[in-house]
């Protein structure tokens, strides 16, 4: 498997091919716990969390070290990974120079993909080489150089990211639209696990719950209170799948003092309860797998 990596001062970034010699690490645990961005052409099947996605042509995807990737079909050309941790380059410390967060990451309707428009794709071809020269020459402002390209990729994600998903919805609204959205959905994900109602985050953004509520009315969002069941469900789903925690102690990890009402709560929000969703998901996994 031919990987290129920096690795110094606890700053960690590399990149390698996604194809069929790295396809078993890259389905591992081995860069779960970095922030992740994938350049796929046509023909991949991915899963992320519990979505589909196909390709049919340059594709970004962005990963963050809580969702669970896993490549099911390769395309005809190999993609790149490009890895690294939040020391190298946190989204969130460095939010005024990039305002991915919320968007290409952490955003509401958990979407990590980007399609590539024909006009971008040789831009986003060349920031990807560029990282590739820079791994191969090992100069000593090789870290600050990818940083660069780094920023600059994020950067043009999260404006072809705006347009394919907020189209129709806020893509012509003010800019400070935008930002509420952005900063909503920062806070859900920071507070998911102790805040449960919109007043909660009425209070972080200082305003009435109603004043909330009818803003993303009058955006033509989600209700804020959907956005908010959206994502501890999320949470839930990934907990019983990939861990061996009861429903109980989920519902405690996620902040809820009555496991029965979270149970009800699942159920209403999936159609199933905890332990029927996790059966019949690992069941399926079995059956993939034989």
């Amino acid at each position: 498997m031919n990987q290129s990596i920096f690795d110094e001062n606890l700053k960690t970034i590399g990149m390698l091919s996604v194809d069929l010699q790295s396809l078993e690490v890259i389905n591992s645990e081995a860069y779960k716990s970095y922030i992740k961005v994938l350049y796929l052409n046509e023909g991949f099947e991915i899963k992320v969390d519990f979505n589909i996605y196909n390709t049919s042509g340059p594709t970004l995807f962005f990963i963050s070290p809580n969702q669970v990737l896993s490549i099911e079909t390769l395309g005809g050309q190999p993609g790149r990974l490009v890895f690294y941790n939040r020391d190298f380059y946190c989204i969130q410390l460095h939010d005024e120079e990039v305002a991915c967060d919320g968007l290409l990451f952490n955003n509401i309707n958990n979407m990590p993909m980007t399609v590539i428009p024909e006009q971008d794709a040789t831009f986003i071809e060349y920031l990807f080489s560029r990282m590739e020269d820079e791994f191969e020459l090992k100069d000593g402002s090789l870290e600050e150089m990818i940083r660069t390209y780094l920023k600059q990729l994020l950067i043009k994600s999260t404006r072809l990211w705006k347009v394919q998903h907020l189209e129709g919805v806020m893509a012509a609204r003010p800019n400070n639209d935008l930002e509420f959205f952005r900063k909503f959905t920062q806070l859900v994900e920071a507070h998911y696990k102790q805040k449960h109602n919109v007043a909660d985050y009425a209070d972080l953004l200082l305003i009435a719950p109603k004043t909330l509520t009818h803003r993303f009315k009058r955006l033509g969002l989600p209700q804020p209170n959907e956005i908010i069941k959206n994502r501890i469900i999320l949470e839930a789903k990934r907990l019983l799948v990939h861990t061996d925690k009861s429903a109980k102690e989920i519902a405690y990890s996620l902040g809820y003092d009555d496991p029965a009402y979270f149970s009800r709560l699942f159920l209403i929000k999936t159609g199933e309860p905890p332990s029927g969703f996790r059966s019949k998901y690992l069941s399926v996994q079995e059956t993939k797998q034989q």
